[in-house]
């Protein structure tokens, strides 16, 4: 099976969605913040392996909270997986921080500042 294949990108979506429905209702750990949400997921082609890219709306120290959590639940979270998905093999999670969210709330900030004080130079040039 190719890495972008049909069937492959069927399992990505299906495991991404398995997975958010698991975090959200299944697991009841303190240290997950509440809006922490999957960005994306890469099953390996041979589903022995599982990126999965946790994107949390807080500060950094809510992150590594939340990612301790979710490293210390994993085996609770593949079994929940194996029980929900019909596949081959249960993939082993590894969730990673995606920091592309908040870099892209940044740079939407950073522009806006940008538009706002170039308007303010046009009209004082008025």
């Amino acid at each position: 099976m190719r890495k972008n294949s049909r069937k492959n990108i069927r399992i990505n979506e299906e495991v991404m969605r398995e997975l958010s429905k698991i975090i959200r209702m299944e697991l009841k750990d303190p240290r997950i913040h509440p809006m922490t949400s999957i960005s994306g997921v890469e099953v390996a082609p041979d589903l022995k392996t599982c990126k999965a890219y946790i994107s949390v709306l807080g500060d950094e120290k809510e992150l590594a909270d939340t990612m301790d959590g979710l490293n210390s639940a994993s085996g609770f979270i593949r079994r929940c997986l194996a029980q929900s998905l019909n596949l081959r093999n249960t993939p082993e999670i590894r969730f990673i921080a995606d920091q592309s969210i908040a870099y892209g709330i940044e740079m939407s900030k950073k522009i806006d500042a940008l538009t706002y004080s170039e308007d303010q130079d046009d009209d004082s040039l008025a």
